[in-house]
């Protein structure tokens, strides 16, 4: 039968290249969108899966979600979203929304999933944090306690589900070449770079593969780990 997955975040451009090398690694997968509509639907036709809207703030998406999913075989919580200003300048409501999609959104989606899981005694968890997550980023402070909370549930849940036969383990990317990189100036990309010591950006697909790496059976013994994806740059 079929293995079936759910990603969270699925339209942006790190989701995607889940979705599509989870897809080549033979599961059907559930394409998790809040806004993104579109570009969901289309990824779900190109993949032969299914685009399902599920804003992770929302306990009424994610319920409706889990009732087109049905039980899962594997959970990516990718959905995610930044700010970068001066942490004094951060509003409350920022602050919050950040927190309600990075860290409480993930960890509802995965106490809802998780339940047919256990009942299954079989399952797989796999988180998006950041490295920003792993050492903290000046102008970016909210967004680094959302992602070292991901890391602590991480490493947590995956000692309290270990004797149900569920894994659960965290990639931690660096900086990834996506659209919300576009941004910067290529004066900015090149002082980058020269921080990376590999010496190139990091792509959608080098964050895919480790995902697949972890889903995969030659990961049955590894649960509770930070996978960095990040070209040297945190080490």
């Amino acid at each position: 039968m079929m293995k079936k997955v759910l990603v969270t975040g699925a339209a942006g451009g790190i989701g995607s290249a889940i979705c599509r090398k989870l897809a080549a690694d033979g599961y059907f997968v559930f394409a998790g969108y809040s806004r993104s509509a579109e570009k969901a639907e289309q990824l779900a036709d190109e993949i032969n899966g299914k685009a399902v809207k599920i804003d992770v703030t929302d306990a009424s998406d994610i319920s409706e979600a889990a009732n087109i999913c049905g039980n899962i075989d594997l959970l990516v919580n990718n959905a995610g979203i930044s700010e970068i200003d001066l942490f004094t300048s951060i509003s409350d409501e920022k602050s919050r929304n950040i927190m309600e999609v990075n860290l409480i959104g993930m960890m509802n989606c995965s106490r809802t999933f998780l339940k047919g899981m256990i009942s299954r005694k079989s399952g797989c968890i796999i988180n998006i944090s950041s490295m920003w997550g792993q050492v903290g980023a000046s102008c970016e402070v909210d967004y680094s306690a959302s992602k070292a909370g991901i890391i602590g549930f991480t490493k947590a849940l995956a000692k309290e589900v270990a004797p149900s036969g569920i894994r659960v383990n965290c990639v931690s990317p660096g900086f990834i070449m996506t659209e919300m990189n576009s941004r910067f100036s290529d004066e900015d990309l090149e002082l980058i770079r020269e921080d990376i010591p590999l010496g190139i950006f990091g792509e959608p697909r080098h964050v895919a593969d480790a995902v697949s790496f972890l889903a995969s059976e030659q990961a049955e013994y590894i649960t509770g780990q930070i996978l960095a994806v990040n070209g040297g740059m945190v080490i």
